[in-house]
């Protein structure tokens, strides 16, 4: 097969793959970003303790990142065809790519924002700040770095479960490395297919890694590093709540 006749299928599974993993990972963040942090809320001594909602919602998220992706495809294939009409091409790959990364994100989140310096937190309850306020101006803007490099992870982490997915015809790149690849004994596209994935992989970490790092850097923040304000506070002045509010 010449250079010419596999640009137009490498394009078309690029793109497929694409398509999966950007849709997949915008789920799993927007649903597993607020599970990582009910994990934390309800644990022992979190603001929200709550023992049987807590052990419940760890004990799904753990039986949901135990069980291998082919399997999880195979049993979501009912859901997947009520969802999408079918079982078959990229979206409806989407569904369990979306599906096994939200516990895996989620387990991501709670780490990070257990990073979190709890003298930060006890400083905005004892301005009169609520749970929500707590979460929104303090958790998730200082764990951001760290929520960065777990999204970069997830990314990655889809990429590889989305070649996993071609091969029950999910479409995208690992599609294309087992129809020619594989069952067509075309190495050469399957060694170019595997350098675009390693290309792939390789610019996606390094984007996240300087973005974190970014991040870092300016104290997790986008503003002025509000930590030394919350430290510096003396008394629960009703100004000072409502900027914190």
């Amino acid at each position: 097969m010449t250079w010419s006749e596999m640009q137009p299928l490498l394009a078309q599974a690029g793109q497929e793959t694409l398509i999966m993993v950007g849709w997949s990972t915008l789920i799993a963040v927007v649903a597993g970003l607020p599970i990582g942090v009910l994990l934390v809320l309800t644990d022992r001594g979190g603001l929200l303790q709550s023992t049987p909602v807590n052990k419940v919602l760890g004990q799904i998220v753990n039986i949901a990142r135990s069980m291998p992706f082919i399997i999880l495809m195979v049993a979501l294939m009912s859901f997947t065809r009520w969802v999408t009409g079918t079982t078959i091409g990229s979206t409806a790959a989407i569904v369990p790519l979306a599906i096994g990364g939200i516990p895996f994100f989620a387990r991501l989140v709670e780490t990070a924002v257990r990073e979190v310096d709890g003298g930060l937190v006890e400083a905005v309850q004892a301005m009169g700040g609520s749970t929500w306020t707590i979460v929104r101006k303090v958790l998730v803007p200082e764990a951001l770095p760290s929520l960065i490099a777990s999204t970069t992870t997830t990314v990655i982490a889809l990429i590889g479960y989305s070649a996993m997915a071609g091969t029950v015809g999910g479409g995208g790149l690992g599609d294309l490395a087992v129809r020619y690849g594989y069952q067509r004994f075309e190495t050469g596209l399957m060694w170019i297919t595997v350098a675009v994935l390693a290309v792939a992989i390789s610019v996606i970490q390094f984007a996240g890694d300087w973005a974190a790092r970014a991040l870092h850097r300016r104290g997790g923040r986008s503003g002025p590093n509000p930590r030394l304000r919350l430290l510096k506070a003396k008394e629960p002045a009703a100004a000072d709540i409502s900027k914190i509010a």
